[in-house]
Formats: structure tokens, C-alpha cells, sequence
């Protein structure tokens, strides 16, 4: 048997779908298992680009097993839409499976979400409002709803009523708006579990049965290292754990069953809302690097903050996931570029910070420390070997693999599935 995980070693928007999408060619069982539909996937293959929120990268190839943990928060007519759209292009979703242990999104924690975030004002978090917090905190206060109440009429009737109940005095006493409906929430979510009933399967054992059965599982994260609710930059965080020890308890499996873990990061680094962001670019190298990457979110649209490679973060990804190796993704948005920079320490106050703090207060006061090396002008979205890769981009990439600790296994140096330099075999025999 073989378990990888691949996740976020930034603040998320890394290229995991596109890593993913490449690794899921060898895999047998593709498992998403944490998130909601606030992170977008977007994979280049065959010539059509394909934006994925909740169903797991695997999808687009043929057979494969592709599930959706219990660690997910699931909005019903999103995820439906979703397989419509895969479906409309001739994907077949057949082989797609969903934990009955999942939680819901229901029209009201999408409002909560709204309120809740306007009411911060200055102090807001930069949230999708997607209503992906309100759920996590309803599953935290025991309170939410699962896939498995969705899909028994009586047990959904009951727990909406009560929920409903509670949510509607909070909205209309507290936030001074409406509140909703009992039947028309019933009779929407009613029609949504006779669609998705029959993609309900237990996701746990479906995973242990296959690794038992020495097949390759591949485990797909949402967010980032940097977006955690426990490690990240608390409060500007997402409502769940996308490093990879959540892969276990989001997908139903012990931590003795994963083989290794892959971080992604750019060969720059960006991040969407709020909070700080030492290396961050506010000039014209930021604005461009911006546009040549497109950076413009894929669930959200919004523009990306655009900085360099910073190996404080990386070191404190590679510490937190175990990490085995790094793939470094848009390597080829950095050429034409006269030189590149590497954030190597923090400067704070005169003192020279080499992990990454925890207090936002002191990391909104770190200034960045750089190394200067020398661009390139070649174009390398055309080459497959590292070998052929330019001398400086060589030199950059060990460098930041020396500077992160982790050494670097795959390169993306283009949007497209084969647009990969591989330097190591990732997945274990």
C-alpha cells in the first residue's frame, strides 16, 4: 500500500490542483479531506481549462476513485452543480463517493458568514462568505447537520427545524435581517439528497479497504499551512487544518498508514485577504508578477498578494507536514526577470528571527531579509528535463531547497498537465 498527501506550503492558491491532477495519473483513489468550496483546484489538461471546488482533482481521469472525506464542509447545490458542469463536458462522475459523516452548508450559515463578517469592519477576516466558518463552528458546538441526517427525510426534517429555529432568532434579533423559510429550506434540500444519495458511501472504509489492498491513495488538501486555524496567521485563517495531519482525521484513517507528504509552493508567494505578509510586493514588480501568473482567485476572483519566495515559511511548512519533498509550481513566471530574491530571515526590531513568530503583532513588524541572485531570460515552459533547465534557474531552485530544508521533486514551468519537470518519483512504490 501507498498513502501521499500533497498540501499547501504557503498561504494557499500554490498549484495544488494542478500537482494533484499530475499525480492522480498514478494513483488509484484520489481523497479531498478538508475544506469547503472557498478554495478552487484549476487544472490545464487536453487543451480546456477546468476549475474544481469540492470534487477531488482525480475526477478527470477515467476510473478513478475520487472521495470526499468527512473533514469537508459540503454545500449541496454547489457540489451538484459541479458534477453537472463535469458532466455537460462528457467527465464521468460515477466513481465519485462522499462521507455520510461530511457536514452541510445550509442558507443560513451563508448569511451568518455575511453578517458576521460586516460587522468586523476594519477587523474583518477577508472571508470567502461562503458560509464555510458558520458551518465549521456549528460541527464544533454540535449543532450541524450531516450528509447522513441530509439523506434521512425524518432525521433532516427534525434537525432543520430545530437549527432554523435557533438561526432565525439570531439573524433577526441580532443582525437585524430576515431569516428563513422551514419549507422552502426542506423542500431545496429535499431535491438536493435524492441527487446526491447515491454518491453517499462510508469514505473510511473505502480507503483502509483499498490500502489493504496495496493500492495508491492520494490525499488532497484545500488552503494552506499558512491558512490553519491552529498554525497559521490566527485570526486571518480558514475554519479547518489543511496541513497534513488533518488528512487522517478528515478522511478516517490512522497516521500510521501515510507513506509521505508533498508541499507545494510557488517559486514566488502570494495570499488573499487580510493580514500580514512580510515579503509582500506593494510596487511594480508585484503588479507584474500579478499578471504574468494571473493571479486572481479561483473561487472568488479577487487579486492575489504577490511577494517573493519566503523559506521562513517554507521551513516552518516543512516542520509542521513532515515534508519529504517540495514541488515548486510557476517556476516559468520568474523568467525575464533581470534578478530574483529569496527571503531568507526576518529582520525584527534588529533581531534576526530565522522561525516563523506567532504573534501577528511582531510578524506585521518583521522586515524581510533577502539573498539577490541572478535571473534568467529563457523561456522554460518547454522543457522536461531539469538538466535543460538554465543554469541561474538551477541555481535558484537548490537554493531554495537548501534555505527550506526540503529537497525539490517536481517543477512546474507551465499552466498546462505536462508542462512538469520531475526530479524525483513521488509516490512510493
Amino acid at each position: 500500500m501507498s498513502a501521499l498527501i500533497v498540501v499547501g506550503a504557503q498561504w494557499g492558491d500554490e498549484g495544488k490542483g494542478k500537482v494533484t491532477d499530475f499525480l492522480a495519473a498514478r494513483a488509484d483513489v484520489v481523497v479531498r479531506y478538508q475544506g469547503g468550496n472557498n478554495a478552487g483546484h484549476t487544472v490545464v489538461a487536453n487543451g480546456r481549462e477546468l476549475k474544481l471546488h469540492l470534487i477531488p482533482s482525480g475526477i478527470l481521469y477515467p476510473g478513478k476513485l475520487c472521495l470526499i472525506g468527512n473533514g469537508v464542509v459540503i454545500d449541496p447545490g454547489v457540489l451538484i452543480e459541479e458534477i453537472k458542469q463535469l458532466t455537460d463536458q462528457g467527465i464521468n462522475t460515477d466513481f465519485l463517493r462522499i462521507s455520510p459523516r461530511a457536514h452541510i452548508i445550509l442558507p443560513y450559515h451563508q448569511r451568518l458568514d455575511l453578517c458576521e463578517e460586516e460587522q468586523k469592519g476594519s477587523q474583518k477576516i477577508g472571508t470567502t462568505c461562503r458560509g464555510i466558518g458558520p458551518t465549521y463552528a456549528d460541527k464544533t458546538s454540535r449543532a450541524g447537520i450531516r450528509i447522513s441526517d441530509l439523506i434521512d427525510p425524518e432525521e433532516f426534517r427534525f434537525r432543520l427545524k430545530y437549527a432554523l429555529e435557533e438561526k432565525n432568532r439570531l439573524l433577526v434579533n441580532v443582525y437585524r435581517t430576515e431569516g428563513f423559510d422551514f419549507i422552502e429550506v426542506m423542500e431545496a434540500y429535499s431535491k438536493y439528497a435524492e441527487i446526491l444519495k447515491p454518491y453517499v458511501a462510508d469514505v473510511s472504509i473505502i480507503i483502509n479497504t483499498a490500502l489493504n489492498e496495496g493500492k495508491k491513495i492520494l490525499f488532497e488538501g484545500a488552503q494552506g499551512t499558512l491558512l490553519d486555524l491552529d498554525h497559521g496567521t490566527y485570526p486571518f485563517v480558514t475554519s479547518s487544518h489543511p496541513i497534513a495531519g488533518e488528512a487522517c482525521i478528515g478522511a478516517g484513517i490512522g497516521p500510521t498508514r501515510i507513506n509521505r507528504v508533498v508541499g507545494i509552493a510557488k517559486a514566488y508567494i502570494t495570499r488573499v485577504g487580510e493580514g500580514p505578509f512580510p515579503t509582500e510586493l506593494m510596487d511594480e514588480m508585484g503588479a507584474k508578477i500579478r499578471e504574468c501568473g494571473h493571479e486572481y482567485g479561483t473561487t472568488t476572483g479577487r487579486p492575489r498578494r504577490c511577494g517573493w519566495y519566503d523559506s521562513v515559511v517554507a521551513r516552518y511548512a516543512a516542520r509542521l507536514n513532515g515534508l519529504d519533498f517540495l514541488a515548486i509550481t510557476k517556476l516559468d513566471i520568474l523568467s525575464g526577470l533581470e534578478t530574483v530574491k529569496i527571503c531568507t530571515s526576518y529582520n525584527y526590531k534588529g533581531e534576526t528571527l530565522e522561525d516563523f513568530p506567532a504573534s501577528l503583532r511582531v510578524l506585521s513588524e518583521c522586515e524581510p531579509v533577502y539573498e539577490e541572485m541572478p535571473g534568467w531570460n529563457d523561456d522554460i515552459s518547454n522543457i522536461r528535463n531539469y538538466g535543460d533547465l538554465p543554469a541561474e534557474a538551477r541555481n535558484y531552485l537548490e537554493r531554495l531547497a537548501e534555505l527550506s530544508g526540503v529537497p525539490i521533486a517536481i517543477i512546474g514551468v507551465g499552466v498546462q498537465r505536462e508542462q512538469t519537470v520531475i526530479i524525483h518519483d513521488v509516490i512510493p512504490a
